[in-house]
């Protein structure tokens, strides 16, 4: 299982950023329910920010009402819409899938908000 973790940039406070995360395998792309975002800002632990499961979605307090969590219709990529960005949303942000008793992770896609 390969995620493909993309959209992170440098943008400032009050900005907006959409990060994409596709699953695939051998080359293609398949359907997967539940997918969650984590983040690790500098010198700080990895946290968890939001999952998605069907339809049902979760976020972390501090972006609530900030960060929106899709997918589209063929399940096999979710976005993460950020609006609103502060300073402390800068970090690498993470996919991440739970599957058959393993978690797979992307790459990475680095976030910076400037104040």
């Amino acid at each position: 299982v390969q995620l493909q973790a993309s959209g992170g940039g440098v943008v400032q406070a009050g900005g907006s950023l959409r990060l994409a995360c596709t699953a695939s395998a051998s080359g293609k792309r398949f359907k997967v329910n539940s997918f969650a975002w984590y983040r690790q800002g500098p010198g700080k632990e990895r946290e968890l920010v939001a999952t998605i499961s069907g339809d049902s979605t979760t976020y972390v307090d501090s972006v609530k009402g900030r960060f929106t969590f899709s997918r589209d219709g063929a399940m096999n990529t979710v976005y993460l819409r950020m609006n609103s960005l502060k300073p402390e949303d800068t970090a690498v942000y993470y996919c991440e899938v739970p599957l058959a008793g393993f978690r797979y992770w992307g790459q990475g896609t680095q976030v910076t908000v400037s104040s």
